[in-house]
């Protein structure tokens, strides 16, 4: 019964998606003249010969390539969201939240400001993406960090979690404040990039990398569903039901860093998606995470590609940075969980 309901929703959520990338396939201000945005792209897979270089430049590689990499990060950001919340048990445990976040980008800060001193003594591979394997090293420091300091005797304190959180984001924003003071013109565009967030960068190339990343992580986490469930009883619990919690912990811990890290590589400072999607998931599921967690998958995706096309739509021609659309629609959501405690406090 369980496995066809979650088919339904599964099937509900796909059709959402496609919906929305039909939409977003038609937002811009390039006008391709008589014809529709829908007809350009059949004519661009097709083959068809006749169609401009710059209706070929603006349907596949601005729009198409945009598409996917909103649908890509949304998904990377929600999955990491709703499994550090099983993880932690706390359903404000998110990638932005407990430092995460900041910890990638205070390090691709560094890397974009910094790196020209150091790179020709680093491997021709590593150089190539020295922004994006920074990102990664600082969002796994971080989540490292977190755990340890919120840590004790196999026990995770949510207040010393959050406070932690705070002093490493407290950290990141003041170094990378400095970096700004220090920062040439071009690095300073860059860097504000990564603090606003944006889909504007998108290409195929990094889209592969994304998808690489996400196939790799989906693959182990996404059937941790049961898991989680078991960890919601406690560790002791969970053990005792056959699951290796230290392992499942490292798991957790690397692969979200891996993707908060890559999609900070790619789109800069993205908040909040990982808060929204599990916490609304969470109204109609409850905490039964062989639902929310591939759920998650599909609805950070819509909400992700619904934020970039309204944030090229909303003040068009210009175009307003994604992370504050995230950011203003996640804030009243972190309130009432907020408030949600503060009642059940009573």
């Amino acid at each position: 019964m369980k496995s066809k309901s979650l088919t339904f929703y599964t099937i509900i959520g796909i059709f959402i998606l496609i919906l929305m990338m039909i939409l977003a396939l038609k937002t811009g201000i390039y006008d391709f003249g008589k014809s529709s945005a829908y007809e350009v792209f059949w004519r661009y897979i097709s083959g068809d010969a006749s169609l401009s270089l710059s209706e070929k430049y603006v349907i596949w590689e601005v729009r198409a390539s945009r598409i996917v990499m909103a649908i890509l990060i949304g998904s990377m950001l929600a999955v990491s969201g709703t499994i550090l919340q099983g993880m932690f048990k706390n359903p404000l445990a998110t990638g932005d939240l407990i430092g995460l976040t900041s910890g990638a980008t205070l390090l691709a800060a560094i890397a974009i400001v910094l790196g020209h001193t150091f790179e020709d003594y680093l491997p021709e591979w590593i150089r190539f993406s020295l922004v994006s394997v920074s990102a990664f090293v600082g969002a796994l420091l971080a989540m490292i960090l977190v755990y340890r300091i919120s840590t004790s005797a196999g026990k995770t304190n949510i207040v010393m979690m959050l406070l932690s959180g705070v002093a490493i984001t407290a950290i990141g924003f003041a170094i990378t404040g400095m970096l700004i003071y220090i920062s040439k013109d071009e690095q300073l565009r860059d860097l504000t990039f990564w603090n606003l967030g944006s889909l504007a960068a998108a290409t195929w190339t990094k889209n592969t990398i994304l998808f690489g990343v996400l196939l790799i992580s989906y693959f182990i986490l996404l059937p941790k569903g049961k898991a989680l469930n078991a960890m919601m009883l406690g560790e002791k619990d969970a053990q005792h039901l056959g699951i290796n919690v230290e392992s499942l912990k490292k798991q957790i811990v690397i692969l979200t860093a891996l993707m908060v890290g890559t999609c900070v590589a790619f789109s800069g400072t993205i908040g909040f998606v990982g808060l929204i999607v599990p916490y609304i998931l969470r109204l109609l599921f409850r905490s039964d995470y062989h639902f929310i967690l591939p759920l998650s998958a599909i609805c950070g995706s819509i909400l992700l590609l619904f934020a970039d096309t309204l944030s090229r739509t909303i003040v068009a021609p210009s175009e307003l940075p994604i992370g504050i659309l995230t950011a203003v629609m996640g804030g009243p959501v972190f309130i009432a969980i907020l408030l949600k405690f503060k009642n059940n406090l009573r």
